[in-house]
């Protein structure tokens, strides 16, 4: 019976595909036992339970970007996450480690490394992280990327494991049930804006003050606004403007909408763009640029449109929104070009090497 470590956490970009492989893993031995590896900060202590998979924590070890008081006590956390990591991987007696990034995951490397454990690491982004940057540097081989063209040493692009309900999914099928599922209109167009699981400020404000605008154009809304955050929006027309904290059916809103405006994480252009919807992309302003980079070979072939975060404003959304919604030809081009730039079959493919790992190992 195998038994499999996989290491990652903090936001979403971590867990989504930590929980997709764990599922491909299943599916293709049920034999096989399976880990998470987690900090009590981040996402995963509360959707790696509810998927149904064991969660083992370990102390975070935060890596100061810049010279801080903070970097001397680096050193100190890290033997004590490592001894912790290595505590985990010999009672599941690991047969392999799969990295996914985050600050769980430099710990679990360092461990496997003393054990003598298999190692895959798994980059989410276009541009990698430090703690897979870090391993990538001692792995000659299954070090796994999730764009094509990612600058990390060994990298072999495969792509980024996401959920069957997604990557399976027909939307024209499922059409009719998500818009009942959501109250809206079958005979209207329907813009979806999500900023992902935890919003987007700069979208909320800038589409809500455009709200009557849009209901004024005939367009029907469903806003994501993220499950710490408010909004108001007055109900102006017969369409719908629908905000929702958080939408557990991402399946059906991608199936509801004709056009979507998001953040470009990861897992977010692979969905998106890998269920054939049109996006107006809107990268985070901050951090190494990875989420302008992560859209890139979606919007080359014209899947999708960029923009800047400071651009999307009332003013922005007015002028260029309804009348994208509103060309249809356009927009099934869009669709059109978007499938297939990024793979949607990562889950199994990843899920068969680390199995080739273990293999490999015994």
């Amino acid at each position: 019976m195998p038994s499999i470590v996989l290491a990652g956490g903090g936001t979403a970009g971590h867990t989504s595909p930590l929980i997709a492989t764990a599922d491909a893993l299943r599916r293709i031995d049920p034999t096989v036992e399976i880990i998470a590896l987690g900090t009590e900060r981040g996402l995963e202590t509360r959707v790696v339970p509810e998927a149904g998979y064991r969660l083992e924590l370990i102390p975070p070890v935060p890596l100061p970007r810049k010279p801080t008081p903070a970097l001397f006590a680096v050193p100190g956390k890290m033997l004590t996450s490592v001894s912790a990591a290595r505590k985990v991987l010999d009672e599941a007696k690991a047969d392999v480690l799969v990295g996914f990034g985050g600050y769980v995951s430099t710990p679990a490397y360092v461990a496997a490394w003393r054990r003598k454990t298999p190692i895959v690491v798994h980059e989410g982004n276009a541009v990698p992280g430090i703690a897979n940057k870090f391993a990538a540097r001692y792995c000659t081989e299954n070090v796994i990327t999730s764009f094509p063209g990612t600058d990390i040493p060994h990298g072999r692009y495969v792509g980024l494991p996401i959920r069957r309900a997604i990557s399976t999914m027909d939307r024209a099928a499922l059409r009719a049930e998500a818009l009942e599922f959501f109250g809206l209109n079958p005979s209207a167009p329907t813009l979806f804006v999500t900023g992902g699981s935890q919003g987007a400020q700069q979208l909320n404000n800038a589409f809500a003050g455009a709200a009557a605008d849009l209901q004024a154009a005939g367009i029907q809304v469903l806003h994501a606004i993220g499950p710490k955050n408010t909004l108001e929006v007055e109900q102006t027309g017969p369409l719908p403007y629908r905000v929702l904290s958080y939408v557990d059916r991402m399946d059906l809103a991608y199936a509801a909408a004709d056009l979507v405006v998001c953040r470009s994480g990861s897992n977010t252009v692979t969905e998106v763009s890998g269920v054939g919807l049109p996006a107006i992309y809107v990268p985070l302003p901050h951090g190494n640029g990875e989420q302008r980079l992560n859209a890139k070979p979606v919007v080359d072939v014209g899947g999708g449109l960029l923009v800047e975060n400071a651009a999307v404003t009332p003013e922005w959304v007015r002028a260029t929104v309804p009348q994208l919604l509103h060309d249809r030809a356009r927009l099934t081009a869009m669709s059109t070009a978007a499938q297939g730039v990024i793979r949607t079959d990562a889950d199994d493919r990843l899920a068969q090497i680390v199995l080739d790992v273990v293999r490999s190992a015994s």
